[in-house]
C-alpha cells in the first residue's frame, strides 16, 4: 500500500500532469468560442457593409451617366477594388439596372442624358426612359479561419432603388 508520506518522499505527485490535459480541454472550447465570436462579429459586419456598398452604389448611379457604372461601383466601395476587411464585396458583385416608369428595364437605353430626358417626355419612347435606378450586391460569407470553412453561406441580396436624378445631365457646359 501507498502512503501520501511515500509520495513525498520521492517527489513525485499523484497527478502530474493534470493540470496540462484539463487546460489543453478548457483552452480548446475556449478558443473555439472565441474564435466563433470574432467570426460571427465579421460576419454582421460583412453584412451590414453590404448593404451599405448597396446604397452608395445606387447614390452614384443616379447622379452618373450609364456609361460610368464602373465609376459608380468604385466610388461604393470606398474608391478600392474591395472592400476593406470584407474581401468578398467587389464591383463584380454589384449590379446595377436602369428601370423606366413600369419597373422594367430601359430598353434601349437612351444614348446620353439628354436623350434620356427627351426620351421621358416623348410617349413613344417611355419604354426607354430611366426614371429609376436599382443596385443590388450578392456575396457570399467565407470564414477567414479554416476550422468555419463548414459555415461559408450566401448573404441575403441587398437592394437599393432609387429615382433617376441628373444621371450626368449638365444643362450648362462650361
Amino acid at each position: 500500500m501507498i502512503y501520501l508520506r511515500d509520495f513525498r518522499q520521492s517527489g513525485r505527485a499523484p497527478q502530474r500532469g493534470a493540470a496540462a490535459v484539463e487546460f489543453a480541454l478548457i483552452a480548446t472550447v475556449f478558443f473555439t468560442l472565441l474564435l466563433g465570436i470574432f467570426e460571427f462579429g465579421r460576419f454582421m459586419y460583412l453584412w451590414s457593409s453590404s448593404q451599405e456598398v448597396t446604397r452608395r452604389a445606387a447614390r452614384e448611379a443616379v447622379v452618373l451617366w450609364v456609361s460610368q457604372a464602373g465609376t459608380a461601383k468604385n466610388r461604393a466601395l470606398f474608391g478600392g477594388a474591395s472592400l476593406p476587411a470584407g474581401a468578398e464585396i467587389t464591383a463584380d458583385k454589384i449590379t446595377i439596372q436602369y428601370l423606366n416608369a413600369a419597373g422594367n428595364p430601359a430598353s434601349p437605353l437612351p444614348s446620353d442624358p439628354e436623350d434620356n430626358m427627351s426620351a421621358c417626355l416623348d410617349m413613344d419612347r417611355v419604354a426607354s426612359c430611366i426614371r429609376y435606378v436599382e443596385a443590388s450586391v450578392t456575396t457570399q460569407y467565407v470564414p477567414m479561419i479554416g476550422l468555419f470553412a463548414f459555415l461559408a453561406i450566401d448573404l441575403p441580396p441587398s437592394t437599393v432603388t432609387m429615382p433617376a436624378e441628373s444621371l450626368g445631365y449638365a444643362p450648362y457646359s462650361y
